[in-house]
């Protein structure tokens, strides 16, 4: 598919829904330019009439390409796989990419929202406490998935669309100081893949709206 110009991401350096997207492109050595959304500066950049023009959830990431601009992480992970198909994000295997979907959407819909930004304001004084609740309920179960289901990553020993949702998800965790102990395969699936070029590069500490204090 002919790109129509340099697709430009609407990102934010700690967005963990970003970071699945920047890995997305990193692995499929996709250019693309950045504007920064940020979540805090001026009570939230994400609020304004002029971004809700780009995305009317006023949520990031959104990206413009091909002539369109998409929103929501596996939306845009989808359809740059189906567009840019090399290398694959999602395994051939009927099975195994059902699998990839499920621990995709497990994170993405069943622990990442409940935690996110927007609903922990709402939380008040016990956000700590409620984001440890939610991501610990979700990783006892992602535990059980992969454990034994994994290979080097979480299906297989190919990186998939599961893994681009892995890695934020495990950052969130240590910001919000979970004990990550009980969850042994989920560690050493992280580990792994951050030692990936493309995990290190879209990393928040990298970013070019990233805080000097939290630069690598």
């Amino acid at each position: 598919m002919a790109a129509v110009g340099k697709p430009l991401l609407f990102s934010y350096f700690r967005s963990s829904c970003s970071w699945r997207v920047r890995i997305a492109l990193a692995l499929k050595g996709i250019q693309y330019d950045q504007h920064t959304i940020s979540l805090i500066q001026d009570g939230g950049q994400q609020l304004t009439d002029e971004y809700r023009r780009v995305n009317p959830m006023q949520q990031v990431p959104a990206l413009r390409i091909d002539g369109v601009t998409l929103s929501q992480s596996l939306a845009i992970i989808e359809y740059l796989e189906e567009t840019r198909p090399d290398p694959p994000l999602l395994p051939r295997d009927p099975i195994k990419r059902a699998q990839c979907r499920m621990i995709s959407d497990h994170i993405a819909s069943g622990i990442q929202p409940v935690q996110n930004l927007a609903v922990l304001q709402r939380v008040g004084d016990e956000k700590l406490e409620w984001a440890q609740h939610f991501i610990t309920k979700g990783f006892q179960a992602l535990e059980l998935l992969l454990k034994d289901g994994a290979g080097r990553y979480c299906v297989g020993d190919e990186v998939t669309m599961a893994d681009l949702c892995l890695v934020p998800q495990v950052a969130n965790a240590d910001r919000f100081k979970v004990d990550m102990t009980p969850y042994p395969t989920i560690c050493r699936i992280n580990k792994a893949l951050l030692q990936l070029e493309a995990f290190q590069v879209s990393h928040p500490s990298r970013q070019p709206d990233t805080p000097p204090e939290l630069r690598a």
